[in-house]
Formats: C-alpha cells, structure tokens, sequence
C-alpha cells in the first residue's frame, strides 16, 4: 500500500516583499512561516523549503541506517543526523552535507561506515536528489 503525503502553502505577493506558510496535512507540523529573507538571508525563526528537506533528508537517511545496520545484525542504541542544505539563489540547491553520530555496540568502524554509505545512496531522498545535488556524508562513532 502506499501513502501519500501532503505540504500546503499558502503564499501572498511578490517573491520579495511577499510571505507564506507551509504546513503538513498530517498536523505533525505547521503552520510554518516562509518568505524569500528567510530562504537566502537569514531563518530569522522562520523556515525554508531547504530546511524542510534538510529535515526530511536527515530524518530518511537515519532511518534507512537503522534498517542497514540491523540487517548487519548490529543495530543502533541511537543515532544523531544532521543534514545541510546549501541553497544559492539563480542556481537552486548545490548540496547537501551529511553527519551522523552513532552509538552502535559490536559495530567496527569499517562496520559502521560501509552501513553509512549503503544509506546514503538508498535512502529515498538521496535517491531523489541523486544525479541533481552532491550528497557527502561524514559519520563516527560514539
């Protein structure tokens, strides 16, 4: 079965002087507020599409790791992700940067990298992105 998942937005004006808000269907989230400033200046406590995806990026890619490690049968204690999104304006987003943290007993660290990679290139984001942005990935134990 699949599931569909659904973001609104809800813009008014130009790209500039204009704002929004985003949110998810699902209520987990939102509304969000959105405007250019935000997008290529500064957050200023609101968002931007790149940091959703960062967020869906980072959130995918640790739960992609969890499943590659417990099929190694060395799962995860935890796993802290971050994700960096690095949008430029007239080209778009250039790349994303990944890091993750993991406390993993048993797993060696030839172990845990070999897991990061096979996440990074099949979690459905990466595969998204993949051929459009640079993804790298840096991870450690812990």
């Amino acid at each position: 079965m699949a599931l569909k998942s659904i973001g609104r937005t809800h813009w008014d004006g130009d790209l500039l002087s204009g704002s929004g808000e985003t949110s998810l269907d699902s209520g987990a989230a939102g509304p969000l507020p959105i405007t250019w400033k935000a997008r290529t200046e500064d957050h200023g406590g609101l968002t931007s599409p790149e940091e959703l995806i960062a967020s869906a990026h980072a959130s995918c890619f640790a739960m992609s790791l969890a499943s590659t490690l417990a099929k190694a049968d060395i799962p995860p204690t935890s796993l802290d992700t971050q994700a960096t999104v690095t949008f430029v304006a007239g080209t778009g987003i250039t790349t994303v940067e990944l890091s993750v943290a993991g406390n993993v007993p048993g797993a060696s660290e030839e172990a845990f990298r070999d897991a990061v990679n096979t996440a990074k290139d099949n979690c459905p984001v990466s595969r998204a992105l993949k051929g459009n942005v640079d993804v790298s990935v840096s991870s450690s134990l812990v």
